[in-house]
């Protein structure tokens, strides 16, 4: 009986040239990602006086593109050329960010933040293409921990840097150099190799529905991608609904100031960095799917310990934990995708997981507030454990009953 491949190590995988570049572009252009969003909150809510309702929906308008474009954006993705779709991406979001330096309004930075985040539905799945394009099967735990790794990274240091930034220069600081990330990103990744064939190029609005409807009989009628989606979705409504409500959380149950509030949100970023590099070492030993079902559990339980107790030390002990459970839902839950969708169908598939995900986070926003306003924040973070409870019970039983064969990895072309 042969033994399976043993998966490459982050040392590995970064010996090749093309990961390494991906990587460094990578982040680069998340940290300026998010040195121009918190300096956009910074200027609507401290330069325009917006109201709560108006702040939130920065968020929003910045999530809502990936929830609908994603899908259509991946079934073009999958007929372009991947480079040159991820260099033109990077180059208009370099000039999209720049219209900010002009922008006085508060429908001038919706405007432009719904056009930057349609571009990059378009990044997204041709990035996924990218990465198993030039990973081998084998190395794809650890490629994709190193990627989530450089965005948990940047979610950690990048309010600090942008909230000097904005005090020492003015807002308009971060606009400059997010713009110049994205210059730089598409610098890197223009010396790329990526040997990715593209599927025949679209020509009817009806090829174009064609192809988005195969992807979606592909994703419901294939067990590991149809498993995947669902509780990724489900997953991180829950976990959405816990983040909204943070905040609120902190300063009328723990009675803490918007400092605990900020130790708090890095907790997360410390913790997915932490559990991150495991990944690859408990997946040698329990299938992806098992690993994505036991960390829903997991996330579950972390936000349990946070409500039951309510005190200081329980929220930074459930938070770092919840930080480090998460990164076992995410990593795995891209393998699986990477790992058993047809290269041809990568980017459909993507942007369907991307819609999905985005589109359930969206949700779990607005209906936190209100749903707390009525229960209470602590019945909400309740029913979020019962959620991921239920859903990671019932992946364990799907997973138990599913007898059959595991769909064989595509081979590489």
């Amino acid at each position: 009986m042969s033994s399976s491949p043993t998966p490459l190590t982050f040392r590995e995988v970064f010996k090749i040239p093309a990961l390494r570049r991906l990587w460094a572009a990578q982040l680069v252009s998340v940290c300026g990602d998010f040195l121009a969003i918190y300096a956009i909150f910074a200027v609507v809510s401290f330069r325009m006086h917006a109201s709560a309702n108006a702040v939130s929906l920065v968020l929003v308008f910045y999530l809502l593109p990936l929830a609908i474009v994603s899908p259509v954006a991946g079934v073009f993705v999958d007929s372009w050329n991947v480079k040159r779709t991820m260099i033109a991406s990077d180059l208009c979001r370099a000039a999209l960010f720049l219209l900010l330096l002009f922008a006085h309004q508060l429908w001038q930075i919706y405007a432009i933040l719904l056009a930057a985040s349609t571009v990059s539905s378009f990044f997204l799945p041709a990035q996924t293409i990218t990465l198993r394009a030039i990973v081998p099967l084998t190395g794809l735990t650890s490629a994709n921990a190193a990627i989530q790794q450089a965005f948990y990274m940047m979610q950690i240091v990048s309010p600090a840097i942008s909230g000097l930034l904005v005090s020492a220069f003015g807002p308009n600081s971060c606009f400059i150099i997010d713009s110049a990330t994205f210059v730089f990103s598409a610098g890197i990744i223009s010396t790329l190799t990526i040997g990715h064939q593209p599927a025949p190029a679209l020509k009817t609005v009806r090829s174009v529905a064609t192809e988005i409807g195969s992807g979606v009989r592909f994703i419901f009628t294939h067990p590991a991608i149809s498993f995947v989606i669902t509780a990724m979705s489900a997953g991180m409504f829950a976990i959405r609904c816990f983040g909204a409500l943070l905040a609120v959380y902190v300063r009328d149950v723990l009675r803490g100031s918007t400092s605990l509030f900020g130790i708090l949100g890095s907790l997360i970023g410390v913790g997915m960095i932490v559990g991150t590099p495991l990944v690859r070492r408990i997946t040698r030993a329990h299938s992806n799917s098992h690993v994505v079902a036991a960390g829903l559990a997991a996330v579950g339980l972390c936000i349990a310990v946070i409500c039951v107790w309510g005190t200081i030390p329980a929220a930074i002990i459930g938070i770092l934990m919840l930080g480090f459970c998460i990164a076992f839902v995410v990593v795995p839950a891209q393998v699986l995708i990477q790992q058993h969708t047809p290269r041809n169908m990568l980017g459909r598939v993507t942007g369907s997981l991307v819609s999905l995900i985005v589109g359930s986070q969206v949700i779990g926003m607005l209906l936190a507030g209100a749903v707390a306003t009525g229960v209470g924040i602590r019945n909400v973070y309740y029913g979020s454990t019962a959620l991921l409870l239920l859903l990671a019970a019932m992946s364990f039983y799907w997973l138990s009953r599913d007898k059959g064969q595991p769909a064989p990895l595509p081979q590489p072309e």
